[in-house]
């Protein structure tokens, strides 16, 4: 088991920036690549960000490219998202996941752990 919790998210004016954490316990956090995704009002969940186990190689949604910027800790066993130059779309509870199997990175599919969530919420 790996239990994953975020912190960090909070009320943001448009521009400005944020890092989200999500801190793992449990199994070898080193062992799993990770994720974050995001749902907003009446949206679905979507993919934002990956890390692979070594923090050598990410992948982002197109939306948040050049934006946010995904790493992690293997030693604090943590995950980080940092957020700039924020819009009110990106508005959403932030949720982290871990996999220990690859492919479909963007999708929910090879993840399974998850955290709860943290709110975001970016004022126009």
């Amino acid at each position: 088991q790996v239990q994953l919790v975020e912190s960090g998210g909070g009320l943001v004016q448009a521009g400005g920036s944020l890092r989200l954490s999500c801190a793992a316990s449990g199994r070898t956090f080193s062992r799993y690549a990770m994720a974050w995704f995001r749902q907003g009002p009446g949206k679905e969940r979507e993919f934002v960000a990956y890390i692979t186990q070594s923090g050598g190689g990410s992948a982002y949604a197109d939306s948040v490219k050049g934006r946010f910027t995904v790493s992690r800790d293997n030693v604090k066993n943590t995950l980080y998202l940092q957020m700039n130059s924020l819009k009110a779309e990106d508005t959403a509870v932030y949720v982290c996941a871990a996999a220990s199997t690859q492919g479909l990175i963007s999708t929910p599919l090879p993840y399974e752990y998850w955290g709860q969530g943290t709110q975001v919420t970016v004022s126009s």
